[in-house]
């Protein structure tokens, strides 16, 4: 059964998404209007997330090194989030949990 669960933002916003399953480092809250438990998350959105930014940083600098020199680089990650782990990247359907896109401007490959 899908469960809210309730992050806040360092500058105090409130983002409820919701979870597949119940993890421990959160603690259960009700909310007003029958809208059922919502778990508390007891990190806030930003540190939740601070692993996949540090993942797609390195994933960044792999792309850019110099070898391949391509005009943009296009990262897609699949995110899971829970009220311990904080972010974790997901599982997708097809297996991937990562997808690179790498473009080159036309006629960029024939100057080099």
């Amino acid at each position: 059964m899908a469960r809210m669960m309730e992050f806040r933002t360092e500058d105090g916003a409130v983002v409820v998404v919701e979870s597949a399953d119940s993890v421990p480092g959160s603690r259960p809250v009700s909310r007003d209007g029958g809208a059922g438990p919502v778990t508390q998350a007891t990190r806030s959105f930003e540190g939740a997330l601070d692993g996949v930014r540090a993942a797609a940083q390195s994933a960044l600098r792999v792309f850019r090194d110099g070898t391949l020199r391509p005009d943009s680089v296009e990262l897609e990650f699949g995110v899971k989030l829970t009220a311990e782990a904080g972010a974790v990247i997901a599982k997708g359907a097809a297996e991937g949990q990562l997808v690179v896109r790498l473009s080159w401007a036309s006629g960029a490959a024939d100057a080099t």
